[in-house]
């Protein structure tokens, strides 16, 4: 099959939308999808994509990715997103976009590359190893939702009174 790898452009955010939805589906947490096409179009500053479309203009798979700025390294790409619809798996689609990531990655002089894969995801796993990543098993993540960071913002202010009361005593 012939896979053409480009540049998503805002025309393709529904359909980049729809393939985050099947990953969300796929990864057991649909319901933590708040994004939508219109937030998308607002943000599109703060992210990129690449997607793999095939000869009838069908997307099979996207890559979603931003810069960041590690401490330790300095510019780095972070892959949140590289996805392959299941009836195009096991036809080095996702190879494909990992190394266009990759080439994007070393023509920005990144000098990290990092991205997250659920520990239960062997097929994904599977490719990262074969192709060199290294894959931590010491750190965690750790995130706040939009009410976590409200929540996160109540407690502190909470903390702060409290504190301020204590201090008058």
């Amino acid at each position: 099959m012939i896979i053409n790898i480009r540049k998503a452009t805002e025309a393709d955010f529904p359909a980049i939308l729809g393939l985050i939805k099947e990953l969300a589906l796929f990864e057991k947490a649909p319901e933590k999808v708040t994004n939508t096409v219109e937030q998308m179009k607002e943000e599109q500053s703060l992210f990129f994509s690449i997607i793999a479309e095939t000869k009838t203009g069908e997307i099979a798979g996207m890559a979603l990715y931003f810069f960041a700025y590690y401490t330790w390294v300095g510019k780095s790409l972070y892959l949140d997103d590289l996805y392959v619809k299941e009836e195009y798996r096991k036809m080095k689609i996702g190879s494909a976009l990992l190394n266009e990531v990759m080439e994007i990655a070393s023509a920005e002089n990144c000098k990290r590359v990092r991205w997250q894969a659920l520990h239960w995801n062997v097929n994904a796993i599977n490719l990262y190893k074969k192709v060199g990543a290294f894959i931590d098993e010491e750190w965690l993540n750790c995130d706040f939702d939009a009410e976590g960071i409200r929540n996160f913002k109540a407690i502190q202010m909470e903390s702060l009174n409290n504190s301020q009361e204590t201090s008058h005593i």
